[in-house]
């Protein structure tokens, strides 16, 4: 199944198993930029390691047999299908004592990396999803409007109309009064098929409520079109595609570039504006201690990650606190448990707090405090 939705992502992000640990696996398979050969001894690789690591966890007996189980299904997904899996990612949760299984085929190649804990690891599928943008592409000329939706580097034809718009009238074919009031009567109809075309936008905007709005059509055209788009189209309108663009996959590339542009501005923006609140001392904090304390005391508005930033922490077992280095817990004196990733641990508490995680991708100005902030309520 090939990751297309947040409902995805969410839906992974509530399995809950009190009694038993999870398997979360991510294998990069850009078969672009490496051999079969290559994918499947890093594949076995990632495996034999899980397998010792798993060796040395101190776990009760029926956790590490449902561990040991997800691990041998693992290893049949490769014998059986890595082969001929042309994805440029691969993650892979599963829980077998709680009948859990879910590959899924990403756009994105992750880092390799199997992880062993309660909860899924599903903060490399928030920084794919987070790079992408539901995008319509809006192509139009005078006499047919095409649309496309594009959404994690794939596109698809969803609607398209034609207009009986006359051509232009040749210079010198016409003269005086008849020539100019043909010329009103093309415009007319122009105008007509414009506003169709327009309507219909907003339409499939409704209906699947994209991101952005991409425009290819002729520079003298374009004000006449973009003063006809509803008001919520106009503030979607974000890039401007060539107006010759026919072949779906020219669409493709042409609107993936503009997209990585803007997402790249856009992170920029944002790291920006953390940076100068934590500079003037305003409602902002930084460095992974700080941020958990905050996330605790549930005083964080947003959270911004530096992508694939990592690091070991410590849990609460009893109040599910975060600690960076605690043994203890200072608020229950429970003592604290080891875990893998504290950052993934820290998305984890935010989505159950409703509180939105942003990701920038570095270098950015975000490294220089510690590679993740936050934007606080008070």
């Amino acid at each position: 199944m090939k990751l297309s939705s947040q409902t995805q992502i969410q839906t992974l992000a509530g399995f809950k198993s009190e009694s038993l640990w999870t398997t979360s696996f991510f294998l990069d398979t850009d078969k672009r930029l490496k051999t079969k050969k290559e994918v499947a001894v890093s594949f076995k690789n990632l495996l034999n390691e899980g397998r010792t690591r798993l060796d040395a966890l101190d776990l009760n007996r029926v956790r590490k047999e449902s561990l040991h189980q997800d691990l041998e299904k693992i290893a049949r997904f490769g014998t059986q299908r890595l082969p001929s899996f042309n994805g440029a990612g691969l993650a892979i949760f599963a829980c077998h004592g709680a009948k859990l299984w879910q590959d899924l085929t990403l756009p994105r190649p992750p880092r390799n990396h199997l992880f062993f804990d309660r909860s899924l690891h599903i903060r490399p599928l928030l920084s794919i999803r987070d790079e992408y943008h539901r995008i319509c592409a809006f192509l139009l000329n005078r006499q047919e409007a095409r649309w496309y939706e594009i959404f994690m580097e794939e596109i698809e034809r969803i609607d398209s109309i034609r207009s009986d718009v006359p051509g232009r009238v040749r210079e010198g074919g016409w003269k005086g009064y008849e020539s100019k009031r043909i010329e009103r009567h093309i415009d007319a109809h122009l105008h007509e098929h414009f506003k169709r075309a327009a309507q219909k936008t907003f339409e499939l905007f409704k209906k699947s409520r994209f991101d952005w709005l991409f425009l290819g059509c002729q520079e003298e055209y374009r004000s006449d079109v973009e003063s006809l788009l509803h008001p919520y189209l106009r503030e979607r309108l974000k890039g401007r595609l060539k107006p010759n663009s026919a072949a779906p996959d020219k669409i493709l590339r042409e609107a993936t570039e503009i997209e990585r542009a803007l997402r790249a501005e856009k992170e920029a923006a944002l790291a920006q504006s953390l940076s100068s609140e934590l500079e003037k001392g305003g409602r902002a904090v930084s460095s992974l201690k700080n941020v958990l304390g905050k996330l605790n005391t549930a005083e964080i508005q947003t959270l911004v990650l530096t992508r694939n930033f990592a690091k070991e922490g410590r849990i609460c077992p009893k109040c599910r606190f975060l600690y960076l280095d605690s043994l203890r817990c200072p608020v229950c004196q429970v003592k604290t448990e080891k875990v893998q990733d504290i950052v993934h641990e820290s998305v984890h508490a935010a989505l159950d707090k409703k509180i939105p995680v942003r990701y920038v991708t570095p270098p950015s100005r975000l490294d220089r405090y510690g590679k993740i902030g936050a934007f606080l309520r008070y």
